[in-house]
């Protein structure tokens, strides 16, 4: 049983991917302190579905040169995705309040303000505005990468200062640097591939939990012995909270890898579904981790104000999802098709057309605002609404949270993210499905023991 901070509101190995689009007129009234930016609620846009779908034909998404190189076995590429073209369903949001016809970015084109979702926009689509005021003080989250981004700090406050988050340095003990040692100055060598990831990474915990303290650990290459001894440094330096975001195909070692490196009671770990399409990868596929899927995230005119779908852009682009050769099926996973464990568990967005703004200065290419996609985003996304929820108990295994509180979560009902024998291995439907889990947050009921 987990103790809540607060009472409740409503194959190869590869760096599951994020994709980073040029920039346009962002500011939204009323996030010029803090305070403002966590209480601000967005004006809904009322986007008809066929202005949505028109919307993401138009965006463009290549995988930067830095991150698309086939890794040797056993390690993990960051095949980090880039919007260089199009428009995103912020610019087109952002229009539509306008009333004007949102621009079309150029290819490879940068600027000096956001394109993609942020803190306001993202903690009001999954019902965490109230908790995102107050919650995560006292937490660590930790992200887990591989290889330096020198700039990690400076980007970091970059974009907290935009949208007027509190600032989380090192001076005042907010955010921390580590090697998968646990060094603050022996560091791993630098990649601009990975610095993206990195700042992705860091941007999602700050959008969705403001006030919790964030813990970079980076591991000095992209192996698995390597991320896996990065994820057991971070909890050793007290994270009760981690996120990874790479993955890769399954293997009879994956076993092995659990017991040596995932195996945390007390710890919420979250993991990338994978963003190759349908295809169940590795260390999703853990029994002991919150395997997390991607959406299409669109503003709406229900209730909500949001509508969501599975993420499935092509034949190679979308959330993973599956049934595993080798892990064995937690206890608290009911579903009758996948004898083994089945992945994802919940979601979050994801399509990079829909895709949230990050701040980065020291990617291969397209350096400064930009909007990313990929589960590279709702790892990080999840990881923080569990910090929100409070501390796991101690004996828990947190990837069993939602299955208790499956009403307190958006159902995603529609899309798919490519063929399969069994439907619901890639196909949404009510309740459980592969591709989105039981759902989206809504609140933090579901992620509390």
């Amino acid at each position: 049983m987990r103790t809540p901070n607060t009472p409740h509101t409503s194959g190869r190995w590869r760096k599951a991917g994020s994709a980073a689009a040029a920039t346009t007129a962002l500011l939204l009234a009323g996030l010029g302190t803090a305070a403002q930016a966590h209480a601000d609620t967005p004006t809904p846009y009322k986007a008809s579905a066929k202005t949505v779908a028109a919307q993401v034909a138009k965006a463009h998404v290549q995988y930067e040169s830095s991150c698309a190189a086939t890794p040797k076995k056993g390690y993990a590429a960051c095949n980090a995705l880039r919007v260089t073209a199009g428009t995103t369903a912020f610019m087109e949001k952002q229009a539509a309040l306008k009333g004007t016809t949102p621009k079309s970015l150029k290819p490879n084109a940068t600027s000096a303000t956001p394109t993609g979702y942020g803190p306001s926009d993202l903690q009001d689509a999954y019902g965490l505005t109230s908790a995102a005021a107050s919650n995560g003080s006292g937490e660590t989250i930790a992200i887990v990468d591989a290889y330096d981004d020198p700039n990690a700090a400076a980007d970091l406050a970059t974009y907290r200062s935009y949208y007027g988050l509190p600032a989380c340095t090192t001076a005042n003990g907010c955010f921390k640097k580590v090697s998968q040692t646990g060094s603050t100055t022996s560091l791993p060598t630098a990649d601009s591939g990975w610095a993206g990831e990195i700042s992705l990474d860091l941007d999602m915990v700050s959008a969705i939990a403001p006030n919790a303290n964030i813990l970079l650990v980076e591991a000095k290459s992209s192996s698995m012995a390597n991320l896996g001894t990065a994820v057991n440094e971070a909890v050793k330096l007290g994270a009760k909270f981690v996120s990874n975001s790479y993955g890769g195909g399954e293997s009879s070692s994956d076993t092995t890898y659990d017991s040596s490196y995932f195996n945390h009671p007390g710890v919420a770990i979250t993991v990338s579904a994978g963003d190759e399409g349908y295809g169940a990868e590795y260390p999703a596929a853990s029994k002991y981790v919150t395997a997390v899927g991607g959406t299409k995230l669109s503003t709406s005119s229900t209730s909500r104000g949001w509508t969501e779908s599975v993420w499935n852009t092509s034949s190679t682009e979308g959330t993973g999802s599956g049934c595993s050769s080798y892990d064995a099926k937690p206890s608290w996973q009911t579903d009758t098709g996948c004898s083994k464990r089945m992945i994802a568990d919940v979601s979050a967005v994801a399509d990079p057309a829909t895709g949230v703004s990050v701040y980065d200065s020291y990617g291969s290419d397209g350096t400064g605002w930009n909007t990313y996609g990929g589960t590279s985003a709702s790892a990080p996304i999840i990881a923080s609404v569990y910090a929100l929820a409070g501390t796991p108990g101690s004996s828990d295994y947190p990837a069993s949270y939602p299955y208790s509180a499956t009403s307190a979560l958006n159902d995603v009902t529609s899309g798919s993210n490519g063929s399969c024998t069994t439907s619901y291995y890639c196909t949404a439907r009510s309740g459980y499905d592969g591709p989105t889990g039981w759902g989206t947050p809504a609140g933090l009921d579901a992620f509390t023991g």
